[in-house]
C-alpha cells in the first residue's frame, strides 16, 4: 500500500508562486513514476505533469509548459511541483498520484497511476 500526503496549497494572488509537495510512504517510492493532477471546480481531473522513477523524464501538459516544474527529491521520498505565475485558471484542487502495475500506459495517463493523495486545494485570485 502507499500513502500520498499533499502539501503546500493555498491562496495565492495572480502572478505568484506556490510550492506543492507530496510526501510518499509505504513503497519503494524510488523506482515509481509519479503525477501531478487537477481538478477545477466543475471540470474533470486532468494531468499536469509527471516524472519518472530517476527524474530524468518528465511530462508537462503544453499549456503548462515553462510555469510548473516537477522535481522529485527520492532520498526524502517526496515529490515537488514548482508553480510560477499563477493565473485565475490555475485554481484547482491538486493531487499527487504514484503509479500503479500499469507501467505500460504513458506518464501522462490517468491509467498508470493506482495511489492517490487526499488533494490540495490552490486558489488564485485575480
Amino acid at each position: 500500500q502507499v500513502q500520498l500526503v499533499e502539501s503546500g496549497g493555498g491562496l495565492v494572488q495572480a502572478g505568484g508562486s506556490l510550492r506543492l509537495s507530496c510526501a510518499a510512504s509505504g513503497r519503494t517510492f524510488s523506482s515509481s513514476a509519479m503525477g501531478w493532477f487537477r481538478q477545477p471546480p466543475g471540470k474533470e481531473r486532468d494531468i499536469v505533469a509527471a516524472i519518472n522513477w530517476s527524474g530524468g523524464t518528465t511530462y508537462y501538459t503544453d499549456s503548462l509548459k515553462g510555469r510548473f516544474t516537477i522535481s522529485r527529491d527520492n532520498a526524502k521520498n517526496t515529490v515537488y511541483l514548482q508553480m510560477n505565475s499563477l493565473k485565475s485558471e490555475d485554481t484547482a484542487v491538486y493531487y499527487c498520484a504514484a503509479e500503479g502495475f500499469a507501467t505500460y500506459f504513458s506518464l501522462s495517463a490517468s491509467a498508470r497511476y493506482a495511489y492517490w493523495g487526499q488533494g490540495t486545494q490552490v486558489t488564485v485570485s485575480s
